[in-house]
């Protein structure tokens, strides 16, 4: 009775309070203010609106939702108006976080937080500080354009050997159930952290600091369901590289890779952002965990505790419905799970160990090995390095120095730091090993090899992601394969892709055979993180007196000037600059290594455009027919040749054209170059959408069988231009040199305001149209 009383007199203040404007109101999780980083002052965590948008989801769509879902519709522009299909709609969407292209935009500061890392620039050659200081010197140019530019325009600014932009962000950025995209493919790195981070064109990050919504195909969804428990020498690389050789490079390709089930508990955080990570080899939209208190243990080593804390409290949202549907299923029990080495020349050919060393004899692959590699974005955790540092010690109490050269990349200066600190570097010194800056380094082609000459065949192996053919080297003849970084420092002291670390044994100085011990290694530093350098530069409070540093005269750094628009006519007899045969990744499109220095200066690094692709009139690279003059000659060279002459040309090529790096010159440079249309059987995610950033036709076969009707020699127009819709298929007439023709049809993704950019010349012109009609 007395409880009933006070309930009614508690009713009846409410009622009171609520007359008078005075309601009590449940609590809601945006009353809490949580920074989503220490580095960004005034930048919150927004779960409210990832709340508010699903309540609204929730209604319309009236079924469980994954993970990934929770979180792309939890950042919905319009959450009521949005087409929500898997695989159909594009969503627009408002991600939490995001030069030269930007500064084109007309705006003076960018609308999201946004950071810019200089990690690509550092050629390893004899060892970290040397190669930090000579890369410093010859890059002052650009470097200083990237201080000066992320001062004037209110962006951060990693300075050159902080790290690798992965584990920058994942160290300070990331967080439980937001959205980001990075200009690198291997963005989703962040998903170890429970965040939707995908890899994007440089036009689709303006879109971001510009206040535009990013849009997105609505991906498709595969969940990866992790039973048992990951030990031994089996790591979380395993998991990705046996998930690449189920999905190939293109199974991934329209969907996230969610992962669940009991076994994620068995993974650290980190070793969550390497499965995350390399999702991008199998062309995932991007990769992620759900929250668990791993991802908590690693937000609390790196001083955010009250980003745990929060992300406990909005847990509900950061896991999948009981009963969410996805659209692919794959089973994995990490109990059973062999360590696996994957390559050569793509990532998706996946050997589980115990076979790996008859397949090198069956496919005659150089046994020796000649360099073995650790560190990158990927695998360069202090978990990492811990236990490759316990197989080096190992192998040092036997009187062992590694066999291979061997090279060590430290993923952050914070990384760095610490395991300079706690003894693993000093261990892998102490056995041979050579520590290169905290850089991409040979990961990406910054690699002066010396030991191997061009054109030789040979063997390296890397905990790296990517192994296409020269990309580490510029060899073409270098068989480079992808294991964990357990699996590569011990193949170190064999020097031998035969050798089995699980069964084979080696030979001490003493003359004794030895095995090696399971891998050990603490999932985060007990001491703590040692920050090493600070080499972050924070936005100036007075920006108006900066000036952006670009000399007219350099070689480096060129400002973009404006494509011209569609003139409004159908293209009518082009040529095909290059058929292409077989795989063509960004690298082919646009090659890395020494390049790279030229990223900023569009006239120069499209002298690389295509020089990889095989050309399939003559099986050749860089080879191919004017076919005005038929003179012989390099394809930039001839692309230019068409261009000068006002002649549009095409591009035909084969199945996922444009997988690999998020690299936007690829796109780019065939726009520079003249080209009007890139016609394949299918494309990799983020080079299609950089086309169409750019102006370019992405077109694709309607019927993929009609690759084998074009010659290289054909003259094509595009017909149905001026009505250019989408759904709409367009035609291909093609004509042959005997005068007989043939219609193909095209199919395209355009939706209608892709189809404006193509109008407009690119998406950076509409951009600035609309900004200067709102001046």
């Amino acid at each position: 009775m007395l409880n009933l009383s006070n309930r009614t007199a508690n009713a009846m203040r409410a009622l009171q309070r609520l007359a008078a404007g005075m309601a009590t109101v449940a609590p809601r999780i945006g009353d809490t203010k949580v920074p989503m980083s220490l580095l960004e002052k005034g930048a919150y965590i927004n779960y409210q609106r990832i709340e508010d948008n699903l309540a609204i989801v929730r209604n319309r769509l009236n079924r469980p939702l994954t993970l990934s879902e929770k979180i792309l519709y939890g950042h919905l522009d319009d959450a009521h108006g949005q087409d929500i299909e898997r695989g159909v709609s594009y969503l627009k969407l408002r991600p939490d976080m995001a030069l030269l292209q930007f500064m084109s935009a007309g705006m003076d500061t960018a609308a999201v937080p946004t950071t810019v890392h200089c990690d690509h620039l550092i050629e390893a050659q004899i060892g970290g500080v040397k190669d930090l200081a000579r890369a410093i010197d010859i890059n002052r140019e650009v470097y200083d354009f990237l201080a000066t530019a992320t001062a004037k325009y209110g962006l951060g600014f990693w300075k050159p050997g902080s790290g690798i932009i992965h584990q920058i962000l994942l160290e300070n950025y990331a967080f439980p159930g937001g959205l980001m995209i990075g200009t690198d493919s291997h963005t989703p790195n962040a998903g170890g952290l429970g965040m939707i981070a995908c890899g994007v064109g440089g036009a689709d990050a303006v879109d971001v600091m510009a206040d535009i919504p990013w849009e997105l195909k609505c991906p498709k969804v595969i969940g990866v369901n992790l039973t048992g428990k990951i030990s031994g020498w089996t790591t979380p690389k395993d998991v990705i590289l046996k998930v690449a050789g189920i999905l190939t490079v293109k199974g991934g390709t329209g969907a996230i890779v969610e992962y669940k089930g009991p076994g994620v508990e068995s993974l650290s955080c980190t070793g969550m952002a390497t499965i995350c990570n390399m999702g991008a080899e199998i062309g995932a939209t991007t990769s992620l965990f759900p929250w668990n208190s791993r991802m908590a243990d690693y937000l609390n080593a790196t001083k955010r505790p009250e980003i745990a804390k929060y992300a406990e409290s909005f847990k509900h949202n950061l896991a999948a419905d009981q009963g969410a549907e996805y659209d692919n299923h794959i089973e994995i029990n990490l109990s059973e799970l062999e360590p696996h080495i994957n390559g050569p020349f793509t990532p998706d050919l996946a050997t589980p160990i115990s076979k790996f060393a008859e397949e090198v004899k069956k496919n005659n692959w150089p046994e020796e090995l000649k360099v073995a590699l650790i560190g990158s974005c990927t695998n360069s955790s202090y978990e990492d390095m811990s236990r490759s540092a316990s197989i080096a010690q190992e192998a040092a109490s036997h009187g062992l120095d590694v066999k291979s050269k061997f090279t060590i990349t430290p993923g952050s200066e914070q990384v760095r730091a610490t395991i300079e600190r706690d003894g693993q570097i000093g261990a892998f010194e102490a056995v041979g090993g050579l520590v290169l800056a905290n850089a991409c380094g040979p990961c990406i082609g910054q690699w002066d090899r010396q030991d191997v000459k061009k054109g030789v065949a040979n063997s390296i192996i890397t905990s790296y992601n990517r192994n296409f053919t020269g990309r580490n080297d510029a060899n073409p003849a270098t068989h480079a394969f992808v294991a964990s970084p357990d699996i590569v420092t011990a193949m170190a002291f064999a020097g031998s892709l035969s050798f089995n670390p699980l069964t084979d044994s080696l030979v001490g100085k003493d003359g004794e055979k030895f095995k090696f011990s399971d891998p050990t290694g603490n999932e985060l530093p007990p001491r703590g993180y040692d920050p090493g350098q600070d080499t972050f530069q924070p936005p100036p409070a007075d920006r108006a007196s900066v000036a952006v540093a670009v000399n007219p005269q350099s070689d480096r750094l060129q400002l973009l000037q404006p494509f011209k628009p569609w003139d409004g006519k159908t293209p009518e007899d082009l040529p095909i600059l290059i058929k292409v045969s077989g795989k063509c990744t960004t690298d082919h499109i646009s090659a890395g290594g020494p390049w790279l220095k030229y990223r900023g200066h569009l006239q120069n690094i499209s002298q690389n455009c295509l020089i990889g692709a095989i050309n399939s009139e003559n099986g050749e690279a860089n080879n191919i027919k004017n076919q005005f003059t038929n003179q012989w000659g390099g394809v930039p060279q001839v692309a230019a040749e068409y261009r000068e002459k006002g002649i549009k040309w095409v591009v035909v090529g084969d199945h996922n054209y444009g997988e690999g790096s998020s690299r936007e010159h690829a796109a780019l440079e065939p726009r520079y170059l003249g080209g009007l249309a890139i016609i394949v059987r299918s494309f990799a995610r983020i080079h299609e959408t950089n086309l169409k950033k750019q102006g370019m036709l992405a077109l694709t076969f309607a019927d993929p069988a009609d690759y084998d009707k074009i010659s290289p020699s054909d003259k094509v127009s595009i017909l149905g231009l001026e009505s250019f819709a989408p759904g709409q298929n367009l035609t291909l007439k093609v004509k042959k040199e005997d005068g007989s023709s043939i219609d193909i049809s095209l199919a395209h993704s355009f939706n209608e305001g892709q189809i404006e950019w193509f109008k407009a010349g690119s998406a950076l012109n509409l951009m600035a149209a609309k900004a200067k009609a709102r001046a």
